[in-house]
């Protein structure tokens, strides 16, 4: 069988720490701002740990294997 392979937009959008845990963007930060407080746009710009149900696909598109 041959190695599977790194999603490429996974990887470009998620980020593994060095305990194992996922972290990314949080959503609905692109876009229609102006409504927005800026107390919850600064929080928007730290990314964030992915959530317990969207890891496991998340660490498969990564490559991650089995859970670390």
């Amino acid at each position: 069988m041959p190695k599977m392979k790194t999603h490429s937009g996974a990887k470009k959008r998620f980020r593994k720490t060095a305990t194992g845990k996922l972290r990314g963007r949080r959503a609905y930060s692109s876009h229609i701002l102006e409504k927005k407080s800026a107390k919850r746009k600064r929080k928007m710009a730290r990314p964030v740990e992915i959530s317990p149900n969207d890891a496991p696909t998340v660490r498969a598109l990564l490559g991650g294997g089995k859970k670390r």
